[in-house]
């Protein structure tokens, strides 16, 4: 089964799956660009054991022409014959012109999603449009239960569903973490880390909600004391300034530390020194960050408007979700998670034993079984109207 699975760019997370994936399907790797204005991620250059075809090097997708879009994608499927087209949904331009060709000229596509219902307003004639997007899809690859359901209610029928699209490297992140923790001192004074720290690693935009974490950290210092914990925010982006004008504001220069964007290798160190996890977001389509610290044996305190809560977070188990918008109730669950009442290594260790469910090697399996449902179902006539949405959502 020749498989060919397209992304925006190729990094470290897409690579531990299509690794995986390569070890069941004859795969090849369509990367719309090399570059991308969102994600600073180096440059994936290792070799690969799958096919690779990038179709820009100059500049983002996005900014490229619908004309020259088509054509590069017209070009690649000429080369590769895939059989079944895998696509990250409904994620933009690149997307759905993909999609189109696949209809065009009769391969099944199959939509990779981590959409949820409730991760972003919904307007009627914006869900009205999603469905006839959907409908073009003969199978979905998903990120968990929230998303199968949209996927679902969008049209997709749900024994053509599967789960396992939002997954790390976990054998990855669980050996780094274990190294640092037996070379902890070292790594500790080379990194400036605290003994203690919570740990958050974000994009610093809006959504992310790192103002809301900072002051429920503001609050939690305030009752616990001088010998609570540090807070460890890694990321950048465009409301750093706001971010340290904040910290600043609340007296917090001594306790929050800001790391910086840290590229994938640097990464276990951070996790595997950390005492807990936090992810604060208003709203995340999954939070692969969560998946990290999990694997690296963290206990965790997720937002439950983070799409990865209902599957990986087990209330008191390995951890504790909390409404984001609630500063008090954030609190508390720092107060929490940080008391001697909790059994920290216990939870960790729970994290691992629920991230091991959602592998690499998941991801792999249920895009088999996807490409298989999709190439076992008769496709459905391309009729005008499903080319007219398509080519316009193409063309905007």
């Amino acid at each position: 089964m020749k498989v060919a699975v397209l992304f925006h760019r190729l990094g470290p997370y897409h690579l531990a799956r299509l690794k995986a994936a390569s070890a069941l399907c004859e795969l090849h790797a369509i990367e719309f660009s090399t570059v991308d204005d969102t994600y600073a991620w180096d440059v994936v250059e290792e070799k690969l054991h799958f096919g690779r075809t990038t179709l820009f090097t100059d500049d983002d997708v996005e900014k490229k022409s619908t004309f020259a879009i088509m054509q590069a994608l017209k070009n690649a499927f000429a080369v590769i014959k895939p059989e079944v087209v895998a696509i990250p949904g409904w994620s933009g331009r690149p997307a759905f012109l993909a999609l189109a060709l696949c209809r065009e000229i009769g391969i099944p596509a199959i939509a990779m999603s981590d959409s949820t219902e409730h991760d972003h307003p919904r307007y009627w004639w914006k869900e009205w449009l999603k469905r006839c997007v959907a409908k073009n899809f003969t199978a979905g690859l998903v990120g968990g239960r929230p998303h199968a359901e949209y996927t679902h209610k969008l049209g997709v029928p749900s024994d053509r569903i599967f789960t396992g699209y939002d997954v790390v490297d976990n054998n990855y992140f669980l050996v780094g973490a274990s190294d640092a923790r037996k070379n902890a001192e070292q790594l500790r004074a080379q990194h400036t880390l605290p003994e203690n720290y919570f740990l958050a690693s974000n994009r610093f935009v809006t959504k992310k909600n790192i103002d809301g974490l900072i002051r429920a950290y503001g609050a939690y210092r305030a009752r616990v004391g001088l010998h609570g914990w540090k807070l460890v925010l890694l990321g950048d982006g465009e409301l750093r300034p706001q971010i340290e004008g904040l910290i600043s504001k609340l007296d917090l220069g001594g306790d929050v530390l800001l790391a910086g964007f840290k590229q994938y290798p640097d990464l276990p160190v951070y996790y595997g020194l950390a005492s807990a996890y936090v992810q604060a977001s208003t709203t995340e389509q999954w939070g692969l960050v969560v998946n990290e610290a999990m694997a690296a044996g963290l206990p965790v305190l997720v937002s439950n408007r983070c799409g990865c809560a209902p599957d990986l977070v087990r209330k008191g188990e390995n951890g504790f979700t909390f409404n984001p918008y609630d500063i008090n109730q954030l609190t508390d669950q720092l107060v929490k998670i940080s008391s001697k009442d909790v059994d920290r290594k216990a939870m960790g260790g729970e994290s691992q034993k629920i991230i091991s469910a959602w592998s690499p090697e998941t991801f792999a399996e249920n895009l088999f079984l996807a490409a298989k449902a999709a190439l076992s179902t008769p496709q459905k006539p391309f009729n005008l109207f499903d080319k007219c949405v398509l080519q316009a959502l193409g063309y905007r």
